[in-house]
């Protein structure tokens, strides 16, 4: 009985490995339905689609301005992966954060928050149903958690989505990613793009 539970807790702890190996960057062989049109508010007011980003690469990050530290942690690394990438592989990518809390995050919140972590990061905003359907295109989870009034927490996906310049989804990049392994990812992907398209 002993040496059965001993090989079922082994393969429990590979599934859990692998998974969260595969959590770390995703697949980037064939075509995953994530991504498709919105229509958002950028921190400007002025009114913003999918398809303002053509032509260039994105990084695209869904979180909440009242994030106490993962949002600001996840966009410190965005904004510090943005400037590497650009330093040693001369590749402007256009940082990108999607509001998942319409209720507080105005067009001034966003600006004020965006403004904190690079001069190129923009931000967008929009009303309940729209920010639903940009979640539901990249399937981002996302739900409000210990609503006390207006103080509350949203809980939400932590991924960083790589967007070609035709706004299609390349690759997803996680949580445990470090600013290195999510600059040389990305210039990676790019890289293998550039000679698939040549």
């Amino acid at each position: 009985m002993t040496r059965k539970r001993n090989v079922i807790l082994k393969v429990d702890y590979y599934e859990i490995n692998s998974a969260s190996n595969a959590v770390k960057q995703g697949p980037s062989a064939g075509k995953a339905a994530i991504g498709g049109p919105f229509n958002l508010v950028n921190h400007d007011g002025k009114s913003v689609t999918d398809r303002d980003f053509l032509g260039k690469w994105t990084l695209i990050y869904f979180g909440f301005t009242h994030c106490p530290d993962i949002c600001p942690d996840e966009l410190q690394k965005l904004a510090a992966a943005v400037d590497k990438i650009k330093e040693k592989a001369g590749i402007e990518i256009i940082p990108v954060f999607i509001s998942v809390d319409p209720e507080r995050d105005t067009v001034e919140q966003v600006r004020e928050y965006v403004r904190e972590f690079h001069p190129n990061l923009i931000g967008l905003t929009g009303n309940a149903e729209e920010i639903k359907k940009a979640a539901r295109a990249y399937r981002v989870y996302y739900m409000k958690t210990d609503e006390e009034g207006s103080d509350y927490l949203v809980d939400h996906s932590i991924i960083m989505y790589l967007m070609d310049p035709n706004m299609e989804f390349v690759k997803f990049f996680g949580k445990n990613n470090d600013v290195d392994t999510l600059a040389d990812g990305v210039i990676n992907e790019i890289k293998q793009y550039k000679k698939v398209k040549a």
